[in-house]
């Protein structure tokens, strides 16, 4: 889904009738979407099912596929891709289904499993939505999409078991909005603050406000029985730097993502570009996400011996040496092949054992939502990314075939920045406690897991 409208971002104000201001929320509305039902979704499925809300979400990705499809302007474009960012939140349940239906040896490299798959679609789904996009109607990529949410939804219901945990309490309907409006506050004035200007009144009144909105709802969240997220296991070493360090993967796993396909596109006569399509571009990248899925055992495998502590330390050691190495390595092809492809080896680390350390520091009832919160932890990340990048590239232009062109110093300046950020991942993770899981697994029977 997030790489979905990749191939026709240029075209999105011809297509919808737009400017290009508007078309730019076709690809922000779903990440508002996603950052806000990920964790609510967590909540609902820790009360009332994580299969059952597994299949809401992917129904609600089902129906914005199809709107999509069927539109030809803006606004059914932006409820589709809103409801396409709902169903992103069944990853975070998926991971936290694991905890209910298997037991603590397998656990492991099923988390590193699933992880892997947010590499891997991202690989696959940028060159075949190029595909598509240059061979068939722009439509045919929100259709596929509808069909793989009724592939997903069909194996979920065939396969997956019911888990029979559930939390007690009653569902916070006024802290789930409380929280929609502060983070929506916040990611939009991160996501529009180049855009928009970073000193005007609407950048700066949606992030105070947005920040004093998530200070209430935190206040509101300590005082009531049943809160969305329970902060005080939030507050708990083990999960707030966990998820201080998923903001610092977030950022590191987006920079590649940002700046490599630029880097890749930019015409030769530049100086600075290496002169590819778009085709050319993804399939350089997508060894990044295969690495991920094929070395998902390996990171298991070092959880289970090491920890997931160590799985993390070692991903981001792997960011930091890699965005280290890409500041000179910049001239050819085969450079980027490689820093992605090395990139993979350590966004895979990481994000294997993120899960992991998660559920290994909450109890079983409240999985989906701390694992919903960690998975907002990344999107963050991913935004601020996202925004540096483009900030970096922007202000760092000269002039080459009439256009402004980022040089090579905006480029190592990215990488450099990149690399400093994991290096902070780094020094909080290192401060993660070393300790045996204090919740267990499994919740309900090995035999009905099978």
């Amino acid at each position: 889904m997030q790489t979905l409208v990749t191939p026709i971002i240029p075209e999105l104000p011809t297509l919808l009738h737009a400017t290009s201001a508007d078309a730019s929320w076709v690809l922000t509305v779903t990440l508002l979407a996603a950052a806000i039902a990920t964790p609510i979704a967590g909540r609902l499925g820790d009360m009332f099912g994580k299969r059952r809300l597994v299949l809401v979400l992917l129904a609600a990705l089902f129906i914005g596929s199809v709107i999509s499809a069927l539109s030809d302007t803006l606004i059914p474009m932006l409820v589709g891709r809103a409801l396409q960012g709902f169903g992103l939140g069944a990853i975070a349940l998926g991971i936290s289904i694991l905890r209910d239906v298997l037991h603590a040896k397998s656990l492991g490299g099923a988390v590193a499993l699933v992880s892997a798959t947010l590499g891997v679609g991202g690989a696959i789904g940028l060159p075949l939505s190029a595909v598509i996009a240059e061979n068939f109607s722009w439509h045919a990529l929100f259709w596929l999409a509808a069909l793989l949410a009724l592939v997903a939804a069909a194996l979920v219901l065939f396969i997956v078991p019911v888990s029979t945990l559930r939390a007690g309490g009653r569902f916070d309907y006024l802290g789930s909005v409380l929280f929609a409006i502060g983070l929506t506050g916040i990611l939009l004035a991160v996501s529009k603050g180049t855009e928009w200007g970073w000193g005007s009144p609407v950048t700066l009144g949606l992030l105070i406000g947005g920040v004093l909105v998530l200070l209430g709802w935190g206040a509101f969240q300590l005082r009531i029985p049943s809160p969305l997220i329970d902060l005080r296991i939030a507050a708990r070493r083990p999960v707030l730097l966990t998820n201080l360090a998923s903001i610092a993967v977030g950022f590191g796993f987006f920079v590649s993502s940002a700046a490599l396909p630029q880097l890749l596109e930019l015409p030769t006569a530049t100086g600075v570009g290496l002169g590819q399509t778009l085709l050319v571009a993804s399939l350089c990248l997508m060894p990044s996400g295969l690495v991920m899925f094929f070395m998902s055992p390996v990171a298991a495998r070092l959880s289970a011996a090491r920890g997931p502590r160590t799985s993390l330390l070692l991903g981001l050691l792997i960011i930091v040496i890699t965005y280290a190495a890409a500041i000179p390595l910049m001239t050819e092809v085969w450079h980027a092949i490689l820093i992605a492809t090395v990139l993979g080896f350590g966004v895979g680390f990481a994000y294997a054992a993120m899960p992991t350390l998660i559920m290994h520091a909450v109890p079983a009832s409240e999985t989906a939502a701390a694992n919903g919160l960690n998975s907002v932890m990344r999107t963050l990340g991913s935004t601020v990314s996202a925004t540096v990048v483009g900030v970096v590239l922007s202000a760092n232009l000269v002039m080459a075939d009439g256009r402004g062109i980022p040089t090579k110093g905006a480029f190592q300046t990215v990488f450099l920045v990149g690399a400093a950020v994991a290096v902070a991942g780094f020094v909080l993770a290192l401060f993660i406690p070393r300790h045996e899981p204090r919740y267990e697994t499994a919740s309900i029977p090995v035999q009905q897991a099978r």
